[in-house]
């Protein structure tokens, strides 16, 4: 079990996070959303022990994480970090880069190791191409294909797809967290993509204002957030009066018919793929739901909330 209490962090006098406290079973896929400078990266870099917080504990089990104040090197043997910044070694090969931490004493073991991690984030051609000639969502896949090389027992990531193109994202990001939940690696990820946090944490902890505003399942903070904030972290979200009560309506959750309650007024459609998403007027505020087909600027149409 991974046990954080964090009472303060400060950064030249400034206070970053306070009262962060959670525990987190091993296996578990949580992850920290937020908006930028919301400090979860910072709290990924103390777990890791590369920060020391003004006052806290953080424990692994019955192992204590302690910062640079106490080890030379910073970091603990059972855990990973994943930084944005890759750190790869630009001068050796990919797969140099992948072995780097592998013991050498069993060399064929090593290279089967290297190879199979290799598959794993679809670098397998690269292998013995220098890592100055990647592009970044190259060197980020190695770099994945690093931190997993060892297998953790804790690993933390900080954006870990944000240099991934999108027709390979979405394969890549199936694979790496199927891979994590079949080897009990727990894990806790830093991130903006919803894709990253839906479909496969297991929890999610929502950072604002320096501490933790909620954290609940992906389901629990989709489709019942208690603030705003939460709700829009995962897309457009209108907070309208509905029957006498102040509700959050997602933009598909809104469905045109004949006669209602909520008459809007369309200021502009844009394109979606499969549907259009409207921006219109309710009562001087801006309202968004989904249609199937494009609608004529100023036109008139009435909406109710679908019961999901």
């Amino acid at each position: 079990m991974l046990k954080i209490n964090l009472n303060n962090f400060s950064y030249l006098n400034v206070s970053v996070l306070e009262n962060i406290g959670f525990e987190i079973e091993k296996g578990t896929q949580l992850s920290l959303i937020g908006e930028s400078g919301c400090g979860k990266s910072s709290l990924l870099k103390i777990i890791y022990g590369l920060l020391d917080c003004d006052n806290g504990t953080f424990f692994w089990n019955d192992i204590q994480i302690l910062g640079p104040k106490f080890h030379l090197v910073p970091g603990m043997p059972f855990m990973k970090y994943l930084a944005q910044d890759f750190d790869l070694m630009p001068f050796i090969t990919v797969g140099e880069n992948v072995g780097k931490f592998l013991s050498n004493f069993y060399p064929k073991e090593k290279q089967n190791r290297i190879d199979e991690l290799l598959e794993l984030v679809e670098m397998t051609e690269f292998k013995h191409v220098k890592a100055k000639f990647l592009s970044g969502g190259q060197m980020q896949r190695v770099a994945l294909a690093r931190v997993l090389a060892q297998e953790p027992e804790v690993l933390l990531l900080d954006e870990p797809f944000s240099h991934i193109d999108n027709f390979r994202k979405n394969d890549l990001r199936r694979k790496i967290f199927t891979y994590l939940k079949e080897k009990q690696i727990t894990t806790l990820v830093a991130s903006h993509d919803i894709n990253d946090v839906l479909s496969f944490s297991d929890e999610v902890i929502v950072i604002k204002d320096k501490t933790i505003l909620e954290k609940a399942s992906p389901k629990e903070l989709y489709f019942s957030p208690k603030h705003k904030y939460t709700a829009a972290l995962f897309g457009e979200v209108n907070e309208i009066e509905i029957d006498g009560q102040l509700q959050l309506v997602y933009p598909h959750q809104l469905q045109v018919v004949e006669n209602s309650k909520i008459q809007v007024e369309v200021v502009k459609s844009y394109f979606k793929g499969k549907h259009f998403l409207i921006e219109g007027k309710f009562r001087n505020q801006t309202v968004f739901f989904e249609n199937e087909n494009d609608m004529p600027k100023a036109s008139i149409v009435y909406l109710k909330k679908l019961d999901l």
